[in-house]
């Protein structure tokens, strides 16, 4: 796969209209307005269960190597929830934790050629390399697999095969806040 190229993979029947490429992206993107609706869609994605045995000490050993930066927006109940999941994450291996503005987030997704799907967004990135990022989750997502994920990005990031990681974090959520309504002007 091409640095920076996104994949859309779409199914289509025989006698299927082909489905465009809007809609496909509307179908992976789950905007929620609250908690019940956000735990909804949680409820519908698969855990992460085996792991590789040296999960824990490759996280551990490579921490100062790396910062999670996510995006957040006022009253966002999942970034609320994507932040509480990686504070946990940052408790457990040490990886620093911080937000990145608005721009920031969009020009990242632009330079991966990402659609800009709302927040919350999180990369793995090398400290002293602002421009070698990988996404972690788009949406938020339950710890197991952000632990998952945080572990195939080191590894990218250190130079294993990007392929098997691919695949494996290929699974995003998509369970962002839903946009604020617009508010009127008087």
């Amino acid at each position: 796969m091409a640095s920076g190229a996104a994949i859309l993979c779409v199914t289509f029947k025989a006698d299927a209209q082909p489905v465009s490429r809007g809609r496909a992206l509307a179908a992976a993107i789950h905007p929620v307005p609250d908690s019940a609706a956000m735990h909804h869609w949680l409820g519908r994605v698969p855990r992460t269960r085996d792991f590789p045995p040296d999960l824990d000490a490759t996280l551990r050993s490579q921490a100062t190597l790396y910062l999670i930066e996510m995006t957040t927006a006022p009253g966002c109940v999942p970034c609320a929830d994507l932040w509480a999941r990686l504070q946990q994450l940052r408790a457990r291996f040490g990886i620093e934790l911080r937000t990145i503005s608005d721009q920031d987030a969009l020009l990242r997704s632009g330079k991966l050629g990402l659609p800009w799907v709302g927040h919350p967004v999180a990369w793995l990135r090398p400290r002293g390399d602002p421009d070698r990022m990988i996404p972690i989750a788009i949406g938020t997502d339950h710890a197991p697999n952000l632990t998952r994920n945080l572990y195939l990005a080191a590894k990218m990031l250190t130079g294993v095969r990007p392929a098997v990681a691919v695949r494996a974090m290929s699974k995003f959520t998509g369970i962002v806040g839903a946009p604020a309504p617009a508010s009127r002007k008087r």
